[in-house]
C-alpha cells in the first residue's frame, strides 16, 4: 500500500508530461518549447533527491548517514561564525576610536552608577536620594514618570538636602543602605 502512495505521485506527474507534448504538437497555439513550469522543477527536484526505497536500513548505514549529516552542519557553523567573526573585525576598524573606550554603564563587575537629588541628610554619614525615571510605555508610548529612593552612604556628610549627586551600587552597609556617594554633582540654591 506504501508503494502505492509513493508511485501515485510520479505516475501523476508523468500523465501530466505525456499529455503536454501530445497538446503543443497538436496545436499551432501553444509555445514552441516552452520552459518547465515551477511545478514541474519542483516536480523534478523532489524526485532527485527522493531515496530509493530499498527497505529497512542496517544500523551501521543509519550511523554513517547521521555522521555525515552532522559533519556538513558543523561545516556550515564554522562557515557562518566566520563570516560573522569578518564582519564584526569589520565593523571594530570602522568605528571611531572613542566609542571602543566608552564602556557600557553596568555589567560584570562593573558597578551601577545613579544620578539623583537628595531628598534627606538628617542620619549620620547617610542621604536619602531620590532617582526620576521617565520611559516609554512599550505599547501606548505614553511617557510613565516614577520615581525610586536610594540610601547611600556619605562618608563625609558632604551632601545637604536639595543637592544633586551621582551615586555608585556597593556592598551593604546597612539594611537599606547599598550605595555610596561618588560626588555632587549641583549645590542647592
Amino acid at each position: 500500500m506504501a508503494e502505492s502512495e509513493e508511485t501515485t505521485p510520479e505516475t501523476n506527474e508523468e500523465v501530466e508530461a505525456a499529455a503536454a507534448p501530445d497538446e503543443g504538437a497538436s496545436a499551432e497555439t501553444a509555445a514552441p518549447a516552452a520552459a518547465p513550469t515551477r511545478r514541474e522543477r519542483n516536480a523534478a527536484k523532489r524526485a532527485a533527491k527522493a531515496k530509493p526505497a530499498s527497505g529497512p536500513r542496517t544500523l551501521e548505514e543509519r550511523i554513517a548517514e547521521r555522521a555525515a549529516r552532522r559533519e556538513r552542519n558543523a561545516r556550515q557553523r564554522r562557515a557562518y561564525r566566520a563570516k560573522q567573526k569578518e564582519k564584526r573585525a569589520a565593523a571594530r576598524t570602522g568605528a571611531p576610536a572613542v566609542e571602543e573606550q566608552k564602556a557600557p554603564e553596568h555589567g560584570p563587575g562593573r558597578p551601577k552608577v545613579r544620578q539623583g537629588i537628595v531628598v534627606s541628610d538628617k542620619a549620620d554619614k547617610t542621604i536619602v536620594v531620590r532617582v526620576d525615571i521617565a520611559r516609554r510605555h512599550k505599547r501606548y508610548h505614553k511617557i510613565l514618570r516614577s520615581s525610586i529612593t536610594l540610601h547611600a552612604h556619605d562618608e563625609t556628610n558632604n551632601a545637604n538636602t536639595g543637592d544633586t549627586v551621582r551615586v555608585q551600587e556597593c556592598r551593604p552597609m546597612s539594611r537599606t543602605k547599598r550605595w555610596r556617594l561618588l560626588e555632587v554633582l549641583e549645590r542647592a540654591r
